[in-house]
């Protein structure tokens, strides 16, 4: 599952987005940044990605 939400901090508004394993409860990828981008969503699933190594293929919900 993958979410992104916005965080407040004293420096301005920040965006998270996250990847989660479902069957885990798990944060397996995440990425923050300035702005809501593409980038931004791709750099936190190509993380999961990255640390779970799967073999076969992956479902994003």
């Amino acid at each position: 599952m993958s979410d992104m939400t916005y965080i407040r901090t004293r420096e301005g508004w920040l965006y998270l987005a996250v990847v989660l394993d479902l069957f885990s409860r798990r944060v397996i990828g995440w990425s923050i940044g300035r702005r809501m981008t593409a980038e931004l969503v791709m750099d936190a699933l190509l993380m999961a990605v990255w640390r779970r190594k799967p073999p076969a293929k992956v479902l994003i919900h």
